[in-house]
């Protein structure tokens, strides 16, 4: 990535810890308005990398739940298979 790209990408991740810590979704707002005002291009790669890393939270939450539900039917399909016979 470019130093915008990469400079951005390192804001988005402290705001999300920040926000994850705080539920302060507001900050997010607040960066956004101060990045437009100062660099277009700064805001535009801010809002894209907070994008993709909240999407990437989601999908990996996602993932998780999936995977726990699969091994809870699998644990269950063993013992119900060890007990009926």
């Amino acid at each position: 990535m470019g130093v915008t790209e990469d400079l951005a990408d390192d804001l988005a991740l402290q705001v999300i810890k920040y926000v994850d810590a705080s539920g302060d979704e507001g900050v997010v707002n607040e960066i956004v308005a101060l990045l437009g005002a100062t660099s277009q291009t700064a805001e535009e790669a801010f809002l894209t990398s907070m994008r993709v890393r909240r999407a990437n939270q989601k999908a990996r939450a996602l993932l998780l739940q999936k995977v726990k539900a699969f091994k809870a039917r699998q644990e269950a399909a063993g013992t119900a298979d060890t007990s009926g016979t």
